[in-house]
């Protein structure tokens, strides 16, 4: 029997189980199936008054999944990924489907359970803490995993992209708060790309990010004992070395959805409101908890203290570092991180708003021939040795490794190869080398910043590409 009538069936199961134990809740369902029923924040078309109103003044739908849930075609599709997915089950025995309507329910629900239970491990019951908790509970199956197993392991409701979205339409009118939302974005755990594992850490860096992950894992410990000035931690490093790269990472391992601050936009058109919107960006970030705030170039606070900026510009800044002091990890359940490329440029007061500094440094041999590998595992490159680029590409960070990697890559196309050499790789990094002695050229001028090596490379790594992580973490895929 195929993949797909597996993922099919168990989504009929899990329907029609969550339908019936009204002891569920959202996080008892695995992800992919709960984001095609929750409901929240939008409009609702159907007029009904249930005593919440949206921007607008319509009524909305209270936020939730509402039972019983019925499956589709198109509801199939969306959970499982299955293109066609009654024809993947058309053939079990226990299936049906109701050409009027489209739904596809189970004839026989006890027949699916044993083919179902019979072609699954404890693994994928994990996974799914609707039917981990239905079949631990059957005296007619012998399951080795509990529903609160499978529920710890589940990525919590609040870290979806629909619970996102609908807390923002919630809380915003998107034209009276449209200068608030150029200061913050927000992106669910799922729809960042790196993990962990894809970075290059160094020993120190690890160790600061395990005990800040087991200072959100005991939370409620830390009250208790009054320890309470924890979890503002500040990266500090060159431009490419990872910092945004990691604190993203770090939301995608911990399910964990991540609020950045873009302080380039408080100089925007909306000044006047800066204040205020700085506020409630960090209202968003309480009411997204537990979250990441990652607050880059943060030596912008302490240029604008030292200048004769426009007085409400320093209001703006004065609002940002009250804020930090008033946001905490063990009362709000959000984890702030700032990052710096400047450290020389950030003042006591500065200083004074973060319990941890981790250094982000260009990373050494070793750490350049790990990056290497790493940014290589999908490549196919005869006689590769990374610690022979290694030794040439001294002073390079991890994004200028994967810029390197680029380079060679469409050399090689604009020869019709998708096979690299070594030496592809030795001309890319001579190649890369020119390019940034160019840059730094007086005679360059202007947005020569721009060419490869400090600006656009920066934007890139520091917006989530893997390939920032060096020393620190500089991974690449």
């Amino acid at each position: 029997m195929s993949d797909a009538a597996l993922d099919v069936v168990e989504f009929l199961l899990t329907t029609s189980v969550y339908s019936d134990d009204r002891t569920l809740d959202e996080n008892d369902l695995p992800p992919s199936f709960r984001q095609v029923y929750w409901t929240g924040g939008v409009d609702d078309e159907s007029g009904s008054d249930d005593g919440n109103e949206g921007s607008g003044g319509s009524p909305r739908k209270p936020a939730g999944i509402s039972r019983p849930l019925s499956v589709t075609t198109s509801t199939a599709r969306e959970a499982t990924d299955v293109d066609q997915p009654w024809d993947a089950v058309a053939d079990l025995m226990f299936t049906e489907r109701d050409e009027f309507s489209g739904t596809i329910t189970l004839a026989q629900q006890d027949m699916a359970e044993e083919w179902f239970i019979d072609r699954v491990g404890d693994e994928r019951l994990l996974e799914n803490p609707t039917l981990a908790k239905y079949f631990a509970n059957h005296e007619a199956y012998d399951v080795g995993v509990t529903h609160e197993e499978a529920r710890e392991q589940n990525r919590p409701i609040q870290a979806d992209r629909v619970w996102i979205d609908g807390l923002l339409n919630e809380y915003f009118n998107e034209d009276d708060d449209e200068e608030m939302l150029d200061l913050v974005e927000v992106r669910a755990p799922e729809e960042v790309e790196i993990t962990l594992d894809d970075l290059v850490l160094t020993k120190d860096q690890e160790n600061e990010l395990d005990k800040i992950s087991k200072a959100i894992e005991h939370r409620d410990y830390l009250a208790n004992i009054g320890l309470r000035e924890i979890g503002k931690l500040l990266f500090v490093g060159p431009p490419g070395t990872g910092k945004t790269s990691t604190a993203q990472a770090l939301a995608r391992d911990m399910d964990l959805p991540f609020v950045e601050v873009k302080l380039s936009m408080i100089t925007s058109q909306y000044l006047g409101e800066t204040a205020k919107n700085v506020d409630k960006t960090f209202e968003v970030a309480k009411r997204l908890s537990p979250c990441i705030l990652f607050i880059d170039e943060f030596d912008f606070v302490a240029k604008t203290r030292r200048s004769d900026e426009h007085a409400a510009l320093k209001r703006a800044v004065n609002t940002l570092l009250k804020s930090i002091d008033n946001i905490s990890l063990i009362d709000d359940d959000v984890l702030l991180i700032g990052a710096t490329n400047h450290p020389d440029q950030l003042d006591d007061a500065a200083w004074r708003r973060f319990d941890e500094i981790i250094n982000f440094p260009k990373p050494d041999s070793g750490m350049r021939a790990d990056i290497l590998g790493l940014i290589t595992r999908t490549m196919d490159i005869d006689e590769f040795d990374p610690h022979l680029i290694a030794e040439v590409t001294e002073g390079l960070t991890g994004s200028d490794l994967r810029m390197v990697l680029r380079e060679a890559v469409l050399e090689a196309l604009t020869e019709d190869r998708t096979t690299l050499t070594q030496e592809d790789l030795l001309d890319a990094v001579e190649e890369f080398e020119e390019r940034d002695t160019l840059k730094n050229m007086d005679m360059m001028g202007g947005d020569h910043d721009a060419l490869v090596a400090g600006g656009d490379i920066d934007a890139a790594s520091d917006g989530g590409e893997p390939a920032d992580h060096s020393h620190d973490h500089d991974h690449d895929h």
